[in-house]
Parts: structure tokens; sequence; C-alpha cells
């Protein structure tokens, strides 16, 4: 029997890495990281750490606003080559990953934002991210960056559609670093035909 998950020859290199301690609604920022120990409840000390957190307007079709639902929004991986996409969008020479929040930045998958779900990214140690689903542009990011570019700021959601990078979760513990490569692994099936 062939493997639910086959692996790639595709792989990323970690670019960079960072954690959100503290959710202020006005600037969303992470800080820097050299390497990150992940555990199935994500990342330690990071807002969006937990095995569970409560429903939001993501899944506002499926469950009630505060509902306790599974924890699949853990990280936010990021490609540096979408991000240098939205910076040229906005007319920057570049945007710093951490007030967009970023987890992991990663260099070298092509379509980055459109990673299939129920992808892996395995690591050198075997941790390994499971991705969840594109991760929508949203005000947060936005605000941040107000405070290094306000001309630009409102113009984020619409340059960032499309490239704002996936939600993962930790699907098998371990460490990260800065300069891993990463191996991504997608699910064996053919595409949804309705």
């Amino acid at each position: 029997m062939a493997p639910a998950l086959k692996p790639t020859d595709w792989t990323a290199e970690v670019t960079w890495l960072g954690v959100v301690t503290t959710m202020d609604r006005k600037e969303l920022l992470a800080e820097p990281r050299a390497a990150l120990d992940l555990t199935f409840e994500g990342i330690s000390g990071s807002v969006h750490g937990g095995a569970l957190r409560e429903a939001c307007s993501r899944v506002k079709a499926q469950y009630p606003r505060g509902a306790l639902i599974r924890n699949e929004r853990q990280l936010s991986l990021v490609s540096e080559e979408e991000l240098a996409q939205i910076a040229a969008r906005l007319g920057m020479d570049h945007i710093d990953p951490a007030r967009m929040g970023a987890s992991v930045v990663l260099r070298g998958l092509p379509d980055f934002s459109h990673l299939p779900p129920s992808s892996r990214l395995q690591a050198p140690s075997g941790a390994t991210l499971w991705v969840d689903m594109q991760n929508r542009p949203c005000q947060f990011p936005a605000r941040s960056l107000a405070k290094v570019a306000s001309d630009k700021a409102k113009r984020f959601k619409p340059a960032a559609a499309g490239l704002r990078g996936v939600t993962a979760s930790v699907a098998r513990e371990g460490r990260i670093a800065v300069g891993d490569r990463l191996t991504l692994h997608v699910p064996d099936q053919r595409p949804w035909q309705p």
C-alpha cells in the first residue's frame, strides 16, 4: 500500500523564525529567533499556541464565535519570495516578516500560499509542520505595517491577496532552525472533482 503522504523533491530553506508573544490589536509583531522548539502545543510563549483555540470569523460558517476548536493555526508560514511580491505591489523595498506575525519564513517553494492542505514540511530533526490552508490577509499585519509605512498599510490586504502564506500546526515535535531545509510531503490523492 502506498503512503497517504508522499515526499517530494521540493525543499525550502528556513530564512527567518519568529514568535508573537503579545497580541496588541494595533501592532502585530513577532520577535526573531534563531531556532524554535516545536511541541504539540505549537511554539512555547506564542499567543497562537495551544492545542485548542476559540473559533473566530474565519470559521463562522462552521462554529459560533468563541467555541473551542482544534488549533490548526499554531504557526504562520510565509514565503520569502511572496513577501517580496507583496512589497513590490506596495512599492516597498522589503517587508519585515516580524510585522506579518510570521513564525517561519521559507525560501524555495513556488506558489507557496497554495500548497495543498494536509501537506507536511519536515525538518532534518524530524519536526514536522502540518499545513492547514491558505492564510488570508487580515487587518493586524496592515496595522503593524502602518507603524513603518502608513501610506502603504491601507493597500496591504489587496496587495497580499493570495500571497499571505499558510497556517500550520505541529504534527511532530522537534527543533527547527534558521538554515534548515524542510522537505515537502504532499497528499497522494487526485484533486476533488465534484
